[in-house]
């Protein structure tokens, strides 16, 4: 690829950012990730479709994943590099076009091809968060990233909810399709609102852009750290959430779509509980919360173990587990984005590569896990990574920097 002009993001005009434009922001970030995570209360219509064993179901979610690590790696640094504006909303509208191809896919390639293409696009949301970074006041940096990243969390959980009505109502399909006519009408509403930056440019070329992120990872040692703690919560979190649909769809449970989407909306009361750890981290508590969050992940598991003998008790332990990972998700990237102000968007596709790989790890063998020793065994492994997760954190919690304490 020939040279281009590379943001340096000094020269950002900081329009004031607006309640309307932040959580606009949340919006097109919920319902853009959301479309990664549709097919998990759909596993077992999907399995049963397309002919996939339940043992290597988890696969579909694997291949999503995968393509969205692809994603952040050669898409999200372009926020450097290119007009963001143009590069979010287009992004947004390819992502329009593959979840037409998922609604109407008519065999099991067609599908994996279509989530794929989803995967793959679904990064804008990490475009937005560092775009809302840069345009954000200095002083509001920490809130303003809290209520983005909260809109991503929350359209992952309401995904669940969604994805289960409608496929009650009108079959699997009809999830994709109906997403891709929201996304369209988000798409006109960021063509409305999203504000121009100004550019300070140098030249820099794709490759050493490319290159660059790499670099951020030998140079910073703050952020291998926090990429390694997105990696186990998200694993945490796709432990949970990949296989719940298989012992709450079978017997004795045997809810409908419609309910196992409902816990989506549990999850939602925990999301919205940690939205001000972007707030702690900006007066200088981000070590302190994230302390105390991998407690609550561990704490978590010994409700959610008993799902099979009490839905109250699954309902508790998914509060404090998504409470737990959003918190720790939003402070980590609190903390490194106040590392380089010119390389957000590096430095968040960078983190997120690491989240990436942590939900799909999950995923697959979350599924696997289940297939063979029920949902006790998927609570072992859950509670297993909390655990090393928080005797990570105490590890490494001594490293140096102004946020953290």
């Amino acid at each position: 690829m020939p040279q281009e002009k590379v943001n340096s993001a000094e020269s950002v005009d900081r329009t004031p950012l607006t309640r309307y434009v932040t959580l606009l922001f949340a919006v097109a970030c919920g319902i853009s990730v959301a479309n990664i995570y549709f097919a998990q209360p759909l596993l077992d219509q999907l399995s049963f479709e397309f002919g996939i064993d339940y043992s290597i179901i988890g696969i579909l979610i694997t291949t999503t994943q995968i393509f969205y690590a692809l994603g952040l790696l050669l898409l999200v640094p372009l926020g450097d590099f290119l007009n963001q504006r143009r590069l979010i909303l287009n992004q947004m509208t390819v992502s329009m076009i593959a979840l037409v191809i998922v609604g109407t896919a008519s065999s099991s390639s067609m599908l994996f091809a279509g989530l794929a293409l989803v995967g793959l696009l679904a990064v804008v949301t990490q475009t937005i968060v560092a775009f809302a970074a840069t345009i954000a006041a200095p002083a509001e940096q920490g809130r303003v990233v809290g209520t983005v990243t909260s809109g991503i969390v929350i359209g992952i959980l309401l995904a669940r909810t969604v994805a289960g009505v409608l496929k009650d109502l009108a079959g699997w399909r009809s999830v994709y399709l109906v997403s891709a006519a929201l996304m369209l009408l988000v798409i006109y509403a960021l063509y409305k609102t999203l504000p121009n930056v100004k550019h300070e440019e140098k030249s820099i070329s794709y490759p050493q852009l490319l290159k660059s992120v790499l670099m951020l990872f030998v140079q910073e040692r703050l952020l291998r750290i926090r990429a390694v703690l997105a990696m186990l919560i998200f694993t945490v979190f796709s432990i949970l959430w990949t296989p719940l649909v298989l012992p709450l769809s079978a017997p004795p449970l045997s809810l409908s779509h419609t309910a196992i989407g409902a816990f989506g909306l549990v999850g939602v009361v925990g999301a919205l509980a940690a939205a001000k750890a972007g707030k702690l981290a900006d007066r200088g508590y981000g070590q302190r919360t994230t302390g105390i969050a991998l407690f609550l992940l561990v704490l978590s598991w010994l409700p959610i173990s008993c799902t099979e003998r009490s839905l109250f008790a699954l309902v508790i332990g998914i509060i404090l587990l998504d409470l737990a990972v959003q918190a720790v998700h939003v402070t980590n990237q609190s903390m490194i984005f106040a590392l380089r102000p010119k390389a957000r968007s590096r430095l968040v596709g960078a983190y997120m590569i690491f989240y990436s790989i942590g939900s799909a790890a999950g995923s697959i063998a979350s599924t696997h896990v289940y297939a063979q020793y029920g949902w006790n065994g998927v609570s072992v492994l859950g509670a297993s990574v909390s655990v090393f997760a928080l005797v990570f954190w105490i590890m490494t919690k001594g490293t140096k920097d102004a946020l953290s304490r």
